[in-house]
């Protein structure tokens, strides 16, 4: 490890005690480790990676019914794949707070005819699948995703962690308090970085039992989490590096960001780029963006200011 490296993984050791934050028996400290295995291709986060965001869904927070059919979804991918976006993220299934519940066919005939469909047109994309159902995940590798992002770390199904071990596909874990529909009533915490940390270690903890190789942490911005919540986390996300695995941060156009800025989703441009620069430099690995041109960006004036002397 570079020596950069180490000073970093020790100063985030020593900051780690300090918090007095209590880890599973025998887990062990480790430094990051910096590629993953997708299907047969090896993909380097040493750099930082950005994910760009495909709903598929009418209801997202977002970009809910904005690219219609096959044909549109499939325009959009491609226009964020030259915009520089390393790895697409498919959803069928909206999380936002009060979303409709939708059923597994109906969220498999949302996402499985695009995977399908992007491996035809574009062969080497790298594509995830934003799901908790384990069924859907099985289907979407099967039909040519790569990666399994799951917003329930396994507790959305009892079939998730089985199924990851025998794909054998990166897995993204993230942190959530709550339900879907009411995650975001009154959300309590005795010290929210400490608890997400926990609750990561554990999860990782047992995978790694399992037979999980690439495991990808994510501490669940928005996801049972107040403004000051989200906000304690971003300041102190250079923490969840002791867990030694990857770090994804999804905070596009978020409410942490509109209710701070007294803005809406639309208009949360600025303030996303913001957010993900004080991920990158807090060590987030791979960024999750609706807007995949900024975020490259983003990226590249992050790692120019690392490189600096």
């Amino acid at each position: 490890m570079a020596q950069g490296g180490v000073y970093l993984f020790n100063f985030t050791a020593n900051k780690f005690q300090q918090a007095n934050i209590v880890m599973p028996l025998n887990f062990n400290f480790l430094p990051v480790k910096k590629t993953i295995n997708c299907k047969g291709q090896l993909l380097d986060l040493s750099v930082g990676r950005v994910m760009g965001i495909l709903n598929t869904t009418p209801d997202s927070f977002f970009d809910g019914n904005k690219y219609q059919g096959l044909e549109g979804q499939s325009a959009q991918v491609e226009k964020m794949l030259k915009e520089g976006a390393d790895i697409i993220d498919i959803g069928g299934f909206s999380t936002r707070p009060r979303a409709d519940e939708v059923s597994i066919d109906e969220e498999l005939k949302r996402v499985i005819p695009l995977i399908e469909k992007l491996k035809q047109n574009f062969p080497d994309i790298i594509i995830s699948i934003d799901t908790f159902r384990s069924k859907v995940a099985d289907s979407a590798i099967t039909a040519g995703a790569a990666i399994v992002n799951d917003v329930t770390a396994g507790e959305g199904d009892p079939l998730m962690f089985e199924t990851v071990v025998r794909l054998q596909v990166p897995y993204i874990i993230m942190h959530k308090q709550g339900y879907f529909k009411d995650m975001q009533v009154d959300p309590k915490y005795d010290d929210v970085v400490k608890e997400v940390i926990q609750y990561l270690s554990f999860k990782i903890e047992k995978l790694t039992v399992l037979g999980v190789h690439d495991i990808i942490i994510d501490p669940g911005f928005g996801f049972g989490k107040t403004l000051e919540h989200n906000f304690q986390l971003l300041k102190h996300l250079d923490l969840l590096r002791i867990l030694g695995k990857p770090i994804m941060a999804g905070i596009s156009r978020k409410s942490m960001i509109n209710k701070l800025l007294q803005t809406k989703p639309e208009n949360a441009l600025i303030g996303t780029a913001v957010a993900n620069s004080l991920a990158l430099a807090g060590g987030a690995d791979i960024i999750r963006v609706h807007d995949v041109k900024e975020a490259v960006q983003t990226l590249k004036m992050i790692n120019y200011y690392r490189e600096t002397v």
